[in-house]
């Protein structure tokens, strides 16, 4: 964008088949308010070759993130070593991006863009992030935070975080990046290098975990709290169905609130045990 903003997200070939979460994903920003026109600043940045060459066929705008002697290239379930690894190495290669100069939304491919964000984010937040849970206050750090969603400036703070973040999975063996933020965010360093951190609430960026629950209002959904490909699927498909309901109905039914999310479903389970988890940290 003019401001050197881009828009992320990254993919493996597990979700990359035709029909999977990344056409999905894609097809929320055709359908969506006023976001169709971000797709011109999406970059895809793929794990595996496979996805890089699905990538090319559905989108301009792909990045390959090869790892020699890793492969990334199969569904990676949640918490498992891989999984592990693979998030860690998105982590670094977002540190990198902020050194050249660029800000940048990073989102989770299963996350559906039905508004434009940017005019909901806050003007005068270095890092800021979504939530698995809200508690009603931006600067609170009791907020759950999701790293599947935040918008970060690239400044000399947003840089310094990364880095202690990054740095930190040896303090957090067995961790991923998302419970390592909510255990960092507390450290001092984070006061002493002057990062502003803003929770964003879920009324605008929900997920299964804690749903926006005012259609009018939504911009994102994330299939967060659900662990397996086929159960997210399912009820990101949902999801669409109901977006689309929603946008077929007259402006005095929207007004009214006469629609909900019929959501979770497949997801049910998972976001049970999700936010027991999230409660224990």
């Amino acid at each position: 964008m003019a401001n050197k903003t881009v828009i992320l997200t990254t993919l493996n070939s597990a979700w990359a088949s035709p029909g999977s979460v990344i056409d999905l994903f894609i097809n929320s920003f055709r359908h969506g308010v006023r976001t169709s026109s971000l797709l011109r600043h999406l970059v895809i940045v793929t794990f595996d070759w496979k996805a890089y060459k699905r990538c090319v066929k559905i989108h301009p705008y792909c990045f390959a993130l090869v790892t020699k002697d890793l492969d990334f290239s199969q569904e990676k379930r949640f918490l498992t070593s891989g999984y592990l690894e693979m998030m860690w190495k998105r982590l670094d290669f977002l540190q990198l991006v902020l050194e050249k100069g660029y800000s940048f939304v990073f989102t989770d491919a299963d996350i559906m863009w039905f508004r434009n964000p940017f005019p909901y984010f806050y003007p005068e937040g270095d890092f800021q992030i979504a939530c698995d849970h809200y508690v009603g206050n931006a600067t609170d750090l009791r907020n759950i935070a999701n790293g599947g969603f935040n918008y970060v400036k690239s400044n000399e703070q947003s840089i310094e975080f990364y880095k202690f973040w990054y740095s930190s999975r040896l303090r957090y063996p067995g961790y991923h990046d998302q419970d390592v933020f909510n255990f960092i965010k507390h450290d001092p360093y984070i006061t002493d290098i002057c990062l502003t951190i803003k929770f964003l609430s879920t009324m605008y960026f929900g997920g299964i975990c804690e749903p926006s629950r005012d259609l009018n209002k939504v911009c994102t959904m994330h299939a967060n709290c659900c662990i397996g490909l086929q159960s997210k699927l399912h009820d990101l498909r949902i999801l669409m169905e109901d977006w689309r309901n929603y946008m077929s109905m007259s402006p005095s039914l929207k007004t009214f609130g006469a629609l909900s999310w019929r959501v979770p479903q497949n997801c049910r389970c998972d976001a049970a045990s999700g936010l027991n988890l999230m409660i224990f940290f």
